[in-house]
């Protein structure tokens, strides 16, 4: 009788540790995710536009982070340069052709561990139809219980920069710079 509940105890013993050392799947929240980037406007200007966030998961380990993976699809619709003559413009073929390639996807293919929170994300971003890597430094800046949910929660920020040549969008380089500043902020919260 002994062995028996010796062998239950550590069976029960291992399948916490087990659960305890699963990855948790987060889900984006699209309104605590901003997308923005930037770009310089003939060299007087710095513009910010916003992709807001159709769904995104994120898997995070915090025993195994190398092991995290980030999904997201964001929705051309929600561009918003806070200009709508410009979001007009750039809904356009000689820009995103946003009736052709109406979203733009970011999934991660790998994720390096850089001390102190901080990780270097490269990814497969396909933005009008075409798929480059791109990579983002990002920081945690939370993991935890949610004070208002009470549901386990992550939130991180990353930044990036890309050349929109890379994806077929070049009107006007190089004038309208062709490299593009990204800023990132998100929160996610497993869903039960």
């Amino acid at each position: 009788m002994r062995t028996f509940k010796a062998l239950l105890l550590t069976g029960l013993l291992g399948a916490a540790a087990l659960a305890q050392a699963a990855p948790a799947t987060y889900t984006l929240d699209p309104h605590h995710t901003m997308v923005l980037f930037s770009w310089s406007h003939f060299g007087f200007s710095h513009p910010t536009a916003e992709l807001g966030l159709g769904q995104g998961t994120l898997v995070f380990d915090p025993q195994h982070p190398e092991q995290a993976r980030v999904e997201v699809t964001l929705p051309m619709s929600g561009l918003d340069t806070h200009v709508p003559a410009l979001n007009e413009h750039l809904a356009k073929p000689d820009f995103f052709d946003v009736a052709r390639y109406p979203q733009v996807t970011y999934k991660s293919t790998k994720v390096e561990p850089l001390g102190s929170d901080h990780f270097r994300i490269t990814g497969d971003l396909t933005v009008h139809g075409v798929t480059r890597p791109v990579v983002l430094d990002a920081m945690l800046n939370r993991i935890g219980k949610h004070p208002m949910s009470g549901t386990p929660s992550i939130g991180f920020d990353a930044t990036g920069t890309l050349k929109r040549s890379d994806f077929g969008v070049s009107a006007y380089v190089p004038n309208v710079s062709d490299e593009i500043s990204l800023h990132i902020t998100t929160e996610g919260s497993v869903v039960k």
